[in-house]
């Protein structure tokens, strides 16, 4: 048969019971704690406005307090109340101080030449050496040697003698030529930049209407062209100046034609369908009409990019009847 060990009862065991007074013990003590911080707090959180008065010490108290408690504190829970009492006291502590008036003087300029002049031996009696009234103003007159008094006073603090300056800046009689010479160079550069400009911009333009001339005269070959081969056969206007291929083509043709129109080298007519067609005049009528009688006729073209897809579509345009150049 084996033995049975006989269980020990906690209240049995001296070791246990001493370590569990131990435990009671600390947790009773750092309860204590942590009820005289929350204390403190609550003194702090209540007693705000007496803390801030400049003549009032419990703030000082309550910090030293904090302190004593402090010195006990090995846990965080307690550390973590003494850092919240530190906030409060720090916040109360910065409005003290903000609200606190320094005995330090301020400058005053009107005190400082007061005090300069009674130094320097100002005498608020009338000048008896002037007879004027504007003289004296009411205001008094500095004896003979007040400056020289003042100087001799002042010369104890300087170590070395102040350099002269003037309170203006300095004056240079002689102007700065080299940047003289360097404003008319600059503006010669302009004028002559004025004076090209307008030359570059002329041959330029001249060089765009020659341009527009020779292609004018390019379309008009083309028109009386495709007119003396079959001048019985009227030519669609779409058909001579939509370019299949090409849409800013198009609207450069109808540009082009535009004027040839205007100087009465071609006109444009309706055919039985209402369509536009487009023939070349005649020289013989040319010669003998005059040009400023005619009456003239603007008209306005708006072609879009879905027009210029749907009318090559409607009338099954292959090719350009004006190549391009």
């Amino acid at each position: 048969m084996g033995s049975r060990k006989t269980p020990i009862r906690e209240a049995d065991d001296p070791a246990r019971n001493e370590d569990m007074g131990d435990a009671d013990g600390d947790n009773g003590s750092r309860r204590q704690i942590r009820q005289d911080y929350r204390e403190l707090i609550q003194n702090v959180m209540h007693n705000r406005e007496d803390m801030l008065s400049s003549k009032s010490n419990k703030l000082t108290d309550t910090l030293e307090n904090a302190n004593k408690l402090f010195s006990a504190v090995s846990r965080p829970r307690e550390a973590a109340l003494d850092a919240q009492l530190l906030v409060l006291a720090s916040n109360i502590g910065k409005e003290k101080a903000s609200q606190l008036h320094t005995d330090m003087a301020v400058f005053d300029p009107t005190s400082f030449a007061e005090d300069l002049l009674s130094f320097m031996g100002i005498n608020r009696m009338e000048n008896p050496e002037s007879d004027s009234e504007d003289d004296s103003f009411g205001k008094g007159y500095l004896p003979a040697d007040a400056w020289h008094k003042l100087g001799t006073e002042a010369d104890k603090y300087f170590k070395r003698t102040p350099t002269f300056h003037y309170m203006l800046g300095s004056f240079k009689a002689e102007p700065p030529v080299v940047r003289q010479r360097i404003e008319r160079q600059r503006k010669n550069n302009k004028a002559e930049e004025m004076r090209v400009m307008p030359a570059q911009l002329k041959k330029m333009e001249e060089s765009h209407q020659e341009a527009t001339e020779k292609e004018v005269e390019r379309i008009l070959g083309f028109l009386q062209t495709y007119f003396k081969d079959d001048p019985d056969t009227p030519i669609s206007f779409f058909d001579f100046v939509i370019d299949p291929n090409s849409f800013a083509r198009t609207v450069e043709n109808i540009f082009h034609v535009s004027f040839i129109i205007r100087d009465g080298f071609a006109a444009i007519k309706l055919d039985f369908d209402k369509l536009p067609v487009i023939e070349p005049v005649a020289q013989e009528n040319e010669s003998n009409m005059d040009k400023d009688n005619q009456p003239r006729y603007q008209g306005v073209i708006s072609l879009s990019h879905q027009d210029w897809m749907d009318i090559i579509k409607t009338f099954e345009i292959t090719e350009p009847m004006i190549p391009p150049p």
